[in-house]
């Protein structure tokens, strides 16, 4: 199978998982969903509004004052412990945050609060749920067989994983807790493969808080506004890519492992893809 293809037809069943995602969702879940889609809408019309320079420029004067405060970057540090745990999401946009408001320097924030949170969260989890995962790994075939493949290729295949988009940041966090075979070392050392994209959220909150203070930019000639607005796309169009490419790696590479039955190989990759099913992240699990 052509990788566009495979690209066609994980496009074509987004809306499906999606919707049966939502739709095993309890009633509160389809209520915080809702309320999420009305933010949305209200924050589009209210930048629309109030428009976006006076927006950009009100967000990097508070930045400014975050960063001037003796313990702003603890406060930060803390939200990004906290966005590493489930149901709370938004830790790309508060890695991003710490470039907005420290420029470069911020990397010196997101990363280790990132690796604390996220060994929090397997230590945590692995320790409240050790029971419940044991079970649910013995009675799911495509989990089983997650586990197994990990166990047989150890640390190379979970940095591999881990470097991976999907499943998301918050929810990886909560996976790898759930996979038995996995242990705490592994989880932190794949965790710091995660670095560089976190630079890369760092270095975009830079530049556009550079874009966003109207002295900076009246500064700027047209040259250097276009400059940092294609470094901004670029950064994204890297991240993007990067982690598109990685996920089809990770996947064609489970579904190729030498010494591993193809049936075995087949259902951790789809344990992989539909990982909204795992222990801890399934509606059911709660």
């Amino acid at each position: 199978m052509s990788s566009n293809t495979t690209i066609l037809d994980l496009v074509k069943s987004l809306p499906r998982r999606v919707i049966n995602r939502y739709r095993r969702l309890p009633l509160y879940g389809k209520a915080i969903v809702w309320l999420w889609i009305l933010f949305e809408i209200l924050l589009v019309i209210a930048l629309i509004i109030i428009t976006p320079k006076r927006v950009g420029q009100f967000l990097y004067d508070n930045a400014e004052k975050l960063a001037r405060l003796r313990f702003g970057w603890l406060i930060v540090a803390t939200v990004v412990v906290l966005t590493s745990f489930p149901p709370f999401h938004g830790h790309t946009t508060v890695t991003t945050l710490c470039g907005f408001a420290w420029g470069l320097k911020g990397f010196y924030i997101a990363a280790p609060a990132s690796l604390i949170g996220s060994t929090l969260v397997f230590v945590t989890l692995r320790a409240s749920f050790k029971e419940r995962l044991r079970s649910f790994s013995k009675s799911n075939e495509k989990w089983s067989a997650l586990e197994a493949v990990i166990a047989a290729k150890g640390l190379p295949l979970i940095i591999l994983i881990r470097m991976s988009p999907l499943p998301p940041y918050v929810y990886s966090n909560v996976m790898f807790s759930s996979i038995s075979s996995v242990a705490l070392w592994q989880f932190v050392v794949a965790t710091c493969f995660v670095f560089p994209k976190i630079f890369l959220q760092v270095f975009i909150g830079s530049r556009i808080a550079a874009l966003s203070d109207g002295e900076q930019r009246d500064k700027m000639d047209p040259h250097t506004k276009m400059l940092n607005g294609a470094l901004i796309g670029g950064g994204i169009f890297i991240a993007i890519s990067a982690s598109w490419l990685v996920y089809r790696l990770v996947t064609n590479h489970i579904r190729t492992l030498p010494g591993v039955p193809p049936e075995v190989d087949e259902q951790a990759a789809e344990a992989i893809e539909g990982s909204e099913t795992a222990p801890l992240l399934g509606a059911d699990s709660v």
